[in-house]
């Protein structure tokens, strides 16, 4: 089980471990109360120790940062091919293909998904949180946490400079201006249990798009999604009259053209929640994405 540590500073002598805990290693209470039921949850100086210890200069303080309890439901294995991208013992970054979900839905009982992916390569009892989920039909990268702790930090750095996401996308037609901010708020549509729709009473949701070049009557665009409402980026796109190519929800479904929307999580730079280290990772346009683009090799650039 991996650790996370904190050595203690001068100006910290005097604070109890639970005080570290929380301020300097960001463990929550509920998480905490379950450390200390755990056998080797709490260590100082290697030894277990309690919450109420109180600590002096140098002593070092590690806490297990997987979870104590195995998930409730062990995902179903399956031998889908997902691309690693990235990883370490606390986080990994995969290379999500079309088609697969993050875990298994009630809509789609048998589609492939990433947590059945990693039960078959890696075991069932491999921990498995998503931090970014991915629609079934979206490529691209996605990130997963080996630990709750590690999906509280990351999902607290979501929309952040701290956990930055770049997205390409073709669309039908061409945006007009070539670049610019949607700010459109998104809500149920209730006419539809998977819909969603612009309304005056949804949630706040902001994008950035900027035309990388045109292609005939489809444009290669840059969307940066400031918010993460459920099918934002597709929803903008339609609000704007370019709604994604292949997207059947809100635009035209297409098979001979692409047999999914034409979204793709491209680029991920993040600050890793543990170590500190700077990550920035690509991931290429997919086939059927690249395809299109060679399918009309004229391209005219945006500005």
């Amino acid at each position: 089980m991996p650790y996370v540590s904190y050595r203690v500073l001068e100006e910290d002598a005097g604070l109890t471990v639970r005080h570290i805990l929380k301020q300097k290693l960001h463990f929550s209470s509920h998480a905490i109360s379950r450390l200390t039921r755990a056998e080797g949850g709490i260590l100082v100086n290697g030894r277990p120790a309690r919450t109420t210890l109180v600590l002096s200069p140098d002593d070092t303080v590690s806490a297990e940062s997987g979870d104590v309890r195995q998930q409730r439901e062990a995902p179903i294995p399956g031998p889908w091919p997902l691309p690693v991208v990235w990883e370490d013992e606390h986080l990994l970054v995969v290379n999500k293909p079309a088609g697969m979900t993050a875990h298994v839905s009630n809509f789609l009982p048998d589609t492939p998904t990433v947590a059945g992916a990693l039960a078959y390569s890696r075991g069932t009892d491999f921990i498995f949180h998503a931090v970014n989920r991915l629609d079934k039909g979206t490529t691209g990268l996605m990130a997963v946490a080996k630990s709750g702790h590690v999906h509280d930090l990351l999902r607290k750095t979501l929309h952040t400079g701290g956990f930055f996401r770049e997205y390409r996308a073709l669309c039908v037609g061409v945006p007009q201006p070539l670049e610019g901010i949607i700010n459109l708020p998104i809500g149920r549509d209730e006419s539809s249990a998977v819909r969603r729709t612009v309304r005056p009473d949804g949630q706040a949701a902001i994008s950035r798009y900027q035309v990388l070049e045109t292609r005939s009557n489809l444009s290669l665009l840059r969307l940066l999604p400031e918010t993460g409402r459920t099918h934002q980026l597709r929803v903008h796109m339609a609000a704007v009259g370019c709604p994604l190519a292949g997207d059947w929800l809100y635009g035209t479904e297409d098979p001979d053209l692409i047999a999914r929307p034409a979204l793709h999580s491209y680029r991920m730079a993040l600050t890793h929640p543990i170590t500190g280290q700077p990550l920035e990772l690509f991931a290429p346009l997919p086939e059927d994405m690249a395809r299109l683009l060679e399918d009309n090799p004229d391209p005219q650039f945006g500005d």
